[in-house]
């Protein structure tokens, strides 16, 4: 009898392990590579550390690029499965006439995410200040920069003319070179803008966010992924979904304690400075969806910068079946 009984003990002990074995075995692994490491991108790696993404399914492994052009080539190369940036890139692709060009599912961010830093605490600051001045700006036809040019003229100031911009520097050396004290402004994100007012080297007067609503951070994959894995890039959606909605539903301490792990050299008390900088200003998507307002406001922003050759049509480049999907069919707590 107890032959018998240890016999079935062991024989459910093996399909204990065998079911979770297949567990594991049936996670799909998923390359996401983002342009930068910022606090900006809060609600994906809250989607990470509440592990929402792992709840669908997904393994994912998270890499930088430093640079949307390099996050773009390792999506296009195979090197990423699905990476995040700015969606004029894609874009630029779609305009130089590849037929694989890359396809945007999913919206992260709805605002500028850099802060407007100056040298002096000026707390009646306006744009029209910046006259006969110098900004350190982002590369030229890059987002960042675009913006900047965009609000300068919404206020009558014109890049160029009333105002220098510099913008041969890599965006990853703009902070230090505000340090160490080249221009009056310089156009930092989180968490660059909160480290130089640690230094007490500069201070923040200005949130370009908070002059435009515009599709600033956006989710891409080939369109062989998504062929080959529509399973996937909805999981992906949810998992993203449900970090928009977490952030948006709880307290900026609360999300500097969820995304911490991701920026372990800064205090909570700091990365809720960070977060509560960004809520102020609407900065996250509380859904994933891009409409197609917002993508005609990106190619009118791009348009007069002199960047955009030809206009793409919305329905070409953004598929918005994932993102309403997970709307309609996702349950928040």
């Amino acid at each position: 009898m107890k032959k018998v009984i240890l016999s079935m003990f062991l024989a459910a002990l093996a399909l204990i392990t065998l079911a979770g074995c297949k567990k594991d075995a049936e996670a799909a692994k998923v390359r996401l590579n983002e342009t930068v490491h910022s606090i900006f991108y809060a609600p994906q790696y809250a989607a990470l550390e509440k592990g929402f993404f792992k709840e669908e399914g997904l393994d994912v492994t998270l890499d930088v690029a430093q640079g949307s052009d390099k996050c773009m080539t390792a999506l296009i190369s195979g090197n990423a499965d699905i990476a995040l940036l700015g969606p004029e890139t894609g874009i630029y692709v779609y305009n130089e006439g590849k037929s694989d060009f890359p396809i945007t599912f999913a919206q992260l961010t709805r605002r500028a995410g850099n802060f407007f830093v100056s040298r002096t605490d000026d707390k009646d600051f306006n744009w029209t200040d910046v006259k006969g001045k110098t900004i350190i700006g982002g590369r030229n036809y890059g987002m960042p920069q675009m913006i900047l040019e965009y609000i300068l003229r919404n206020h009558g100031v014109e890049p160029g003319i009333d105002v220098e911009i510099v913008t041969n520097l890599d965006f990853t050396t703009t902070a230090g070179a505000f340090v160490g004290g080249s221009g009056d402004y310089t156009v930092e994100f989180e968490p660059s803008a909160t480290a130089i007012e640690n230094e007490g080297r500069g201070y923040v007067v200005a949130s370009l966010g908070a002059e435009a609503q515009v599709p600033y951070t956006v989710y891409m994959t080939t369109p062989k992924f998504l062929k080959d894995h529509p399973d996937i890039v909805q999981k992906f959606t949810n998992a993203v979904y449900r970090g928009e909605q977490w952030v948006k539903n709880n307290t900026a301490e609360s999300v500097a304690e969820a995304i911490q792990p991701h920026f372990k050299e800064y205090s909570i008390a700091d990365l809720a400075k960070m977060v509560e900088r960004y809520k102020s200003v609407d900065s996250w998507n509380t859904d994933p969806i891009l409409t197609e307002k917002d993508f005609t406001l990106l190619q009118d922003i791009m348009e007069e910068s002199g960047s955009l050759a030809k206009r793409v049509p919305y329905k070409d480049m953004i598929n918005t079946e994932f993102a309403n999907e997970a709307v309609k069919n996702v349950k928040i707590d």
